[in-house]
């Protein structure tokens, strides 16, 4: 990882080198260093899943993904990019959670990012279920002084109300994060919804806030191409979630609330490298269960995901 001594080359380890099946998981590879080195992109888990409702397991979710991203590489077909010459990219670790107590996590996740955006870095984390996104937004829209454009996609609105009297859970962050005025609504797109629902009134809260929602039905409605050219721009500071149960169970088995009626992982990698972002601030991936996936396939969309926002990242540092 050294090109010369003393000099930290940001470049995965080499598979010529150290076959793929060995050496300490990181990230893509790539080395594993303290926040204050210099380097653009800071890649980390959150390894909390006390907000789901259903199967447990994201807690396990950044180890599987960074396993499976021993497969990765660096060199992007379609844009014809080599991300890592164009960004220099590292694994930061975990973000330290306290997995029976939510509020204490929601502390550190939201310290943790800070002291990234103190050193003024893009990020990528794995998560963790999708409450944990809550967290991450509020340091974001204190940095920014601004609410966010916001890509999420999802099977779910999760803008659902609290639940066993809770109202910190993974099926409600969206709609915190818009009443905290967090992300702005009118600058919001949700990708990959589709049902069931508990009731009509589950739309209630899109409809009166005026979020664009993408169904499975309207991106199959046309062509692949004609669903992706009609996204919308973002200009300003934008942030990607991608939930990976917005894909069918047959592409993402590992998730706690599978929907069927999904997405295609080629769909999502198409989608991804349409999106259109002048100024992307950062991203994340959640909802991976490792104890329901079957030959890694919901880890290695993960790693794809992560590929697709690092590139990206590559595109709107140049």
């Amino acid at each position: 990882m050294k090109n010369k001594p003393g000099v930290l080359e940001y470049k995965p380890l080499s598979g010529r080198e150290f076959p793929r099946f060995s050496g300490i998981k990181t990230f893509f590879r790539l080395p594993h260093v303290d926040l204050h080195e210099s380097f653009d992109l800071a890649l980390f888990g959150i390894p909390y899943d006390g907000g789901v409702s259903y199967r447990p397991g994201p807690r396990f979710a950044p180890s599987a993904v960074r396993e499976a991203s021993s497969l990765g590489r660096g060199f992007h077909f379609s844009r014809a990019l080599q991300i890592f010459d164009k960004i220099k990219a590292a694994d930061i670790g975990d973000c330290p959670t306290v997995p029976i107590d939510q509020e204490q996590t929601y502390e550190k996740i939201e310290t943790f990012v800070s002291r990234i955006l103190k050193t003024k870095k893009k990020f990528i984390a794995v998560g963790g279920d999708h409450s944990t996104t809550l967290p991450v937004l509020r340091a974001l829209k204190k940095h920014t002084k601004k609410p966010l454009n916001f890509i999420h996609f999802d099977a779910h609105l999760d803008t659902f109300p609290a639940a066993w009297g809770c109202e910190y859970h993974h099926g409600a962050f969206a709609r915190h994060a818009v009443e905290e005025g967090l992300v702005n609504p009118q600058k919001m797109i949700q990708i990959g919804i589709r049902g069931p629902l508990a009731g009509g009134d589950d739309l209630d809260f899109v409809r009166k806030n005026k979020i664009k929602v993408y169904t499975v039905d309207e991106v199959r409605a046309q062509s692949l191409e004609q669903f992706c050219q009609s996204l919308p721009k973002f200009e300003g500071p934008t942030y990607i979630s991608f939930d990976v149960d917005c894909l069918d169970p047959a592409y993402a088995p590992g998730t706690g609330t599978p929907v069927v009626g999904g997405l295609t992982s080629y769909e999502t990698q198409r989608i991804l490298r349409s999106l259109q972002v002048k100024d992307f601030v950062g991203g994340d991936i959640v909802e991976i269960s490792p104890p329901f996936d079957h030959a890694d396939i919901t880890a290695l969309i993960g790693v794809d995901v992560m590929f697709e926002m690092m590139a990206l990242a590559a595109g709107s540092s140049r």
